[in-house]
């Protein structure tokens, strides 16, 4: 399909929330990328996963506190991920570029390749949220119906009892499958691929042979295979697992919207900022521990909307956004209990699996 557009509003709904979010940085005088909070749980994470990764792989603890440091290992890994990672990724982990840069390397560190995922999520994610046939994220075909318009097949009736084992196969997929299928593919669902420099190439080429010797191969080599599979199974199923549920959380809910561009114009009913209020969900926002792991993502509305803010002000902006949206009667989608946006996660794949959802 094409690329959809959106419907350009004068003046626009984000204009009104960018000048309401610039005036709060205005009088706040905090720079609206991480500080000293940020970069203290950056290096706690950080030192974390050294230490988890050494004392499994060099000093090969017991068997019930290996088990115990690979389900932590995998939980690390998705923290750094969701709050390194994704800031850096953003440009908003440091007002410095190479700082932004170093921090979103470490995905290229965890398995993953930096390059695949700016396009796949920056671009297009954040561009086109929920828009099937465009969003890679809410592809998973056949295995799951993630939206009215994919087509629906017998299985996707139990969708909403085997999610568990499909989003826990997600750090695996990712890193041994799917950024070698964007490579060679030189497409990301619909989308082309951006032209490849051949330092990106190298870069890609060059981490994912690192990954190979760092998570499989030397494992393999101090501990042996059995215990390496074992070990590497629990702690991939934990993060893949983690990842897959927090991003789900943002998206795929009872009252999210899948918004299709119009046939005949190739545009959508939205201008931008209303499209991403209608497509994405906050959950838990009042649960300090939940924030702090998931790098602010259970504040999805205010980061998709400002992705370029770091996630640490993400629970002060929120509440100018949700004044905003009560004033102009615009959606905000929140779950005030994480246990709650699971159980939205859950009714929509029912929905989605035996068709009885409308299209939104």
């Amino acid at each position: 399909m094409a690329v959809p557009k959106f419907v350009n509003a004068t003046p626009s709904f984000h204009t009104e929330l960018k000048g309401r979010i610039n005036q709060y940085f205005a009088q706040t005088g905090k720079p609206a990328t991480g500080g000293p909070a940020l970069y203290t749980k950056a290096i706690v994470l950080t030192t974390a996963f050294v230490f988890l990764y050494a004392h499994l792989v060099f000093f090969t603890p017991g068997i019930l506190l290996s088990i115990l440091e690979c389900i932590l290992l995998g939980c690390v890994v998705s923290g750094i991920g969701f709050n390194i990672m994704h800031d850096g990724a953003h440009g908003s982990f440091s007002r410095r570029g190479w700082v932004n840069t170093l921090a979103a390397f470490s995905l290229n560190i965890l398995g993953g390749s930096h390059f695949m995922w700016n396009m796949k999520h920056n671009v297009i994610h954040h561009a086109f949220t929920n828009v099937d046939g465009v969003d890679d994220d809410i592809d998973i075909q056949p295995w799951m119906r993630m939206s009215t318009t994919q087509p629906k097949y017998v299985i996707h009736r139990y969708q909403h009892l085997y999610f568990w084992l499909l989003y826990s196969l997600l750090y695996v997929l990712w890193i041994f499958v799917l950024d070698y299928q964007k490579y060679f593919k030189r497409r990301i669902g619909a989308m082309p691929l951006k032209k490849m420099t051949a330092g990106d190439h190298l870069v890609f080429w060059g981490f994912k042979l690192l990954n190979l010797v760092l998570y499989v191969v030397l494992p393999i080599y101090m501990v042996g295979f059995v215990d390496w599979i074992v070990g590497f199974s629990i702690f991939s199923l934990v993060a893949g697992f983690v990842l897959s549920i927090v991003f789900q959380l943002a998206h795929t809910v009872e009252h999210t919207h899948f918004p299709m561009p119009d046939a005949a114009t190739g545009k959508l009913q939205d201008e931008w900022a209303i499209h991403q209020l209608k497509t994405t969900a906050n959950f838990a926002p009042h649960n300090r521990v939940i924030n702090w792991f998931v790098g602010g993502l259970n504040f999805q509305v205010e980061h998709h909307l400002f992705p370029k803010i770091s996630h640490v002000h993400y629970p002060a902006i929120s509440r100018i956004i949700k004044q905003a949206c009560q004033e102009f009667d615009v959606p905000y989608i929140e779950y005030p209990k994480m246990r709650h946006a699971v159980a939205a996660h859950v009714s929509f794949l029912k929905q989605m699996g035996r068709g009885s959802r409308s299209a939104a």
